[in-house]
């Protein structure tokens, strides 16, 4: 703007700023968005170090997940003895069983989750795109599946295949897809009337294809902001098994077993309930809001 004075460098600047936001891209203006979400970034920043100190604080705990201090047992927090959370009524660390049950939260959410999301995406995508009877049928079975209780569905898995993590987390994200799967139905008879789609048609790709590689990139953003409000929805369904004895079972734990077993005795070792509890709900604030600050960073009427 060197030459500039008065009304034409106040102009100058005016059009400089109407230029900038039009030469990012979506993504970028999103993510702009996103980053003047205060509530959002904290919540990121805090749930970052929650994971990080969950896989990386076994490595400087001096007490093992499963060791017994046979001088501690029932012992409130002790700084001294190492036992910075205190330990249970078998003498084991809490700190260390916490940030084990924390890992395995943060996985059972993330792999069902994964599966929740391909499994709705394609299905939804596939009903919606085909309509008429295809649609109806496959409609039809999430309607039935709707109505399979979840606690139901869980006990006749572990009835028929026993109890194991790997069960556990695919049983729950075969249960979460079914939102998904209505979501991305709706937008994907929306897109399918577009133009780009009738041309895509018009040069010879087939069904599948078209699905692929034109309707389920331009899901992105529906599919990102449900898939973050799915997570906390997986955790307190986890953490709700494990708290009646149907999720993670010993040796292994979960926040909901942590908080199972601290509720017993809450009154006589409240340590045992409180660390596990604070975890949690920490968890599920950060993604709660993480996942409000995505939809109102994708949400294309806000832009």
């Amino acid at each position: 703007m060197a030459g500039l004075t008065g009304k034409d460098a106040v102009l100058s600047d005016y059009a400089e700023k109407l230029e900038t936001p039009q030469g990012r891209s979506l993504t970028q203006d999103a993510l702009l968005r996103l980053s003047r979400n205060k509530a959002a970034m904290v919540s990121i920043f805090v749930l970052i170090a929650i994971i990080a100190i969950a896989f990386i604080g076994p490595f400087f705990v001096p007490w093992g997940v499963g060791e017994v201090d046979w001088a501690a047992f029932r012992q409130p927090p002790d700084f001294e003895a190492g036992h910075y959370l205190g330990t249970d009524q078998n003498g084991r660390d809490l700190l260390a069983r916490l940030l084990q049950g924390t890992q395995m939260s943060i996985i059972v959410a993330t792999v069902a989750t994964v599966v929740s999301v391909v499994v709705g995406v394609l299905y939804g995508a596939i009903a919606g795109y085909f309509g008429g009877r295809v649609d109806s049928i496959m409609m039809r079975f999430v309607d039935v599946m709707y109505a399979l209780p979840t606690i139901l569905f869980v006990i006749i898995l572990v009835v028929i295949f026993g109890r194991s993590p790997v069960l556990l987390f695919v049983g729950i994200g075969l249960l979460e897809w079914l939102t998904m799967a209505r979501i991305v139905r709706g937008q994907t008879l929306s897109l399918k009337e577009r133009e780009f789609i009738e041309a895509a048609k018009a040069g010879g790709a087939g069904p599948f294809t078209i699905i692929l590689r034109h309707i389920v990139p331009n899901l992105t953003g529906p599919v990102v902001i449900y898939a973050t409000l799915t997570i906390p929805e997986i955790i307190l369904t986890e953490s709700f098994l494990s708290f009646i004895g149907l999720g993670v079972q010993e040796p292994l734990t979960s926040l909901g077993t942590l908080i199972s077993n601290g509720a017993g005795v809450a009154e006589v070792m409240p340590w045992l309930l409180i660390s596990p509890a604070i975890v949690l709900v920490s968890m599920l604030l950060c993604l709660t809001y993480i996942g409000d600050g995505l939809r109102d960073a994708l949400d294309p009427k806000d832009r």
